[in-house]
This record gives C-alpha cells, structure tokens and sequence, in this order.
C-alpha cells in the first residue's frame, strides 16, 4: 500500500483528501476585525470639539438621538451639518416636528467645546427651550480618575 492513503476501486490513484486548511480563513477574519476596530471610533463624530470631563455615566438610548455642536469658534453644527445661527430657531422647530408625539421632542445630545463661554451654550439652551426641546442632554468625556 502507498503513503498516500486506501488506494481506490480499480487500485489506481489515491482516495480524496477531507481536510480544509482553515488558517487562511483565519487570517483574513483577523484583518477585517482589526480594521473595523481601528476605523469604528473614526465615525462616532464628524465635528471636532473638545468636550469637558464628567464622572457621569451613559445614557441608554432607544433611537439615535440629534447632535447639536457648538465647535470652538462658536459654529452650530445639526448632526454634521453646518447652520447660520439667524436659521437655528426654524430648523429647531422642524425638529420639533419631527419628534412626533414625543413629549419634550426627540432627544437631543448638546456637544460644546470647552473653550466657549457660558452664556453662547446657554443660548443655545434657550432657543431648544423656546422651541419645545426639552429632551436634551450634555455630551461630555469620560473622566478617567483625575
């Protein structure tokens, strides 16, 4: 008998193999994880703002909520979207509307830059009020025991 296993019906040639080398498989698993793991955190936000620490937890959401971003130079951002500030009360009421039977509208997440001052935050506080916002939460990072 030859090396290479039970010889078939007319003695001639060897029997098929059963194995699959799986470890290619493997490695190409192992460079899509890798990629999808470096490329994840680069989607969570499109504008860049420097958010203030918190100690307070995650908020648990049912839908994705609204972005309103107020960047460093005081630019409002809906989502990715760049408004003027003379069109934020109208787009705000749209948003209004679109929160559907909702009380307080849909939920919005409030991202300031650190470095604005007070009062340009709480304006902005003001017109989601004005507008019947009232779902609205402050996006802060993580405070990591300073």
């Amino acid at each position: 008998m030859a090396m290479g296993g039970m010889p078939k019906r007319g003695g001639k040639g060897r029997a098929p193999m059963a194995e699959i080398n799986v470890t290619p498989l493997v490695d190409v698993m192992l460079v899509l994880l890798i990629i999808f793991m470096v490329a994840a955190p680069l989607l969570t936000a499109g504008v860049e703002v420097k958010l203030p620490d918190s100690r307070a937890g995650a908020l648990e959401q049912e839908q994705k909520p609204i972005q309103l971003t107020l960047d460093s130079n005081g630019g409002v951002f809906i989502d990715e979207e760049r408004i003027a500030n003379a069109e934020l009360p109208q787009r705000l009421e749209v948003i209004r509307g679109r929160g559907g039977d909702k009380e307080g509208g849909p939920q919005i997440f409030l991202r300031a830059d650190t470095t604005l001052d007070y009062g340009r935050v709480m304006r902005v506080m003001g017109e989601l009020n004005r507008a019947g916002l009232n779902r609205v939460a402050l996006v802060t990072t993580p405070d990591e025991g300073k």
